[in-house]
């Protein structure tokens, strides 16, 4: 999948008149692509579309228009972009009671290292979290994880080919798993092979 660059972007005016149509793009999109894993945990997996509203966004909040910025925010970003052997999701963590958070994300820590994808008739894909920075410390784990998943070509071909996939985490604290995905999803992330 092709990274971003700055050509591909709205100005800030032009982002201005896009966005509200921009963003319903964007949100219908992102349906497709968020895997529900139990009642407090969702994987969100990003594209070049997902990205590239997030860069917009980015801009927009901090008004930023050099074109250092800008680069700033590709190389944070397109990081994120699959690659066409891998799927990439943003992991949340989703208790809004602060004080419940707390205790729930000291229960977690390591959930990032038994986070998996499967294509069906292999074994399961365990992510690679955070390489961009640690988000874990001694006491607890973040409530946002970056992550790659790095399927072999037999996977992809497979996935291609209509095997089903599915998701789950194995931590000793919170196993959850779905399996098969939706078709919608599925389909949306065997778009990512491409």
């Amino acid at each position: 999948m092709e990274k971003l660059s700055r050509s591909d972007l709205f100005s800030l005016e032009q982002y201005a008149e896009a966005r509200p149509e921009f963003r319903a793009q964007v949100m219908a999109h992102k349906k497709n692509r968020r895997v529900p894993l139990g009642p407090i945990v969702a994987l969100y997996f990003e594209d070049r579309l997902t990205m590239h509203y997030q860069v917009q966004e980015m801009l927009r909040a901090e008004r930023i228009f050099e074109a250092e910025g800008i680069q700033e925010e590709l190389d944070a970003y397109n990081p994120l972009i699959p690659d066409g052997n891998n799927l990439k999701a943003t992991l949340m963590i989703e208790v809004p009671d602060e004080e419940e958070r707390r205790r729930v994300l000291a229960d977690l820590k390591g959930i990032e290292n038994d986070t998996w994808v499967r294509v069906d008739g292999f074994d399961p894909v365990f992510a690679i979290a955070d390489e961009d920075l640690e988000r874990e410390n001694e006491d607890k784990t973040s409530s946002v994880h970056f992550m790659r998943f790095e399927l072999t070509p037999e996977m992809v071909q497979a996935a291609r080919g209509g095997a089903a996939l599915g998701a789950g985490i194995s931590h000793s604290n919170y196993t959850q798993q779905l399996e098969p995905l939706p078709a919608n999803i599925r389909d949306a992330l065997v778009a990512d092979f491409d």
